[in-house]
């Protein structure tokens, strides 16, 4: 069992303090939520957690099953098991995308197999969550659409199998099938690798979907709420100022 901890953490983007004193704990196996309305600070805290260098810890400990991480360097936060997928991936031109899947597979099981192997379940994989081979074969994100963008980093999630995954609005940009897909991906490795998620959001329909254990309300960069999916649905049907009001 691996825990993921938050204590008291404190955020600075350009001087000016975004996350105000945010606590959390996530367990191997649970999914939590944070919704909160646009400028909360939602994805400050998921870059911070990673590790940004533009977003700067001012106070409070970030701690993996017990270890401080939080002045790690964002790779050895990846090789401990912390993963992001990110609310709008950039490109990166000159490298295939399945230049950097193969690579990732590699470092997580290793480069017995030869590259045919390793490519054919690559292949087979993107297949599972709609990504053609002319992706594939593309700059990574170059002239994808947004709901391309999703599949593959729901892709890397599927390959990459870490303790904790943090996904920055992973149905926005993303049609019914395609929401359907990546919430199919996320359930499969919780139950096959046991991962922790927290999951950003602002629509209820995931969180049903992957069956979400806790909900917390992000505003003005903190938590003023948590809760099980009951608090979802009260956003769903009040929007956010039904829970601001409380």
């Amino acid at each position: 069992m691996s825990t993921l901890k938050i204590e008291d953490l404190h955020v600075e983007v350009e001087g000016k303090e975004i996350i105000k004193g945010i606590s959390l704990e996530i367990k191997s196996g649970e999914v939590h939520a944070i919704m909160g309305p646009n400028g909360s600070g939602k994805t400050t805290l998921s870059l911070a957690i990673m590790g940004h260098p533009k977003y700067k810890i001012t106070k409070g400990r970030i701690l993996l099953d017990g270890e401080d991480i939080t002045n790690l360097e964002t790779d050895q936060k990846v090789k401990k098991g912390l993963f992001l997928a990110f609310q709008n991936p950039i490109e990166i031109s000159g490298v295939k995308l399945s230049t950097l899947l193969v690579a990732e597979y590699n470092r997580v099981y290793g480069s017995n197999e030869s590259v045919t192997q390793v490519f054919s379940k690559i292949t087979s994989l993107s297949k599972s969550v709609g990504i053609s081979d002319s992706l594939l074969n593309r700059g990574v994100f170059e002239g994808f659409s947004g709901g391309e963008k999703k599949r593959v980093e729901i892709l890397q999630l599927q390959i990459l199998k870490p303790k904790f995954a943090i996904l920055d609005e992973p149905d926005s940009g993303v049609d019914v099938d395609g929401l359907k897909t990546i919430s199919d991906v996320i359930k499969k490795v919780k139950e096959e690798n046991n991962t922790g998620y927290l999951i950003i959001t602002h629509y209820r329909r995931i969180l049903d979907y992957v069956n979400a254990d806790k909900i917390h309300v992000l505003y003005k960069g903190r938590i003023i709420a948590s809760g099980s999916m009951e608090l979802a649905k009260l956003i769903d049907e009040k929007g956010y100022e039904g829970v601001i009001k409380q």
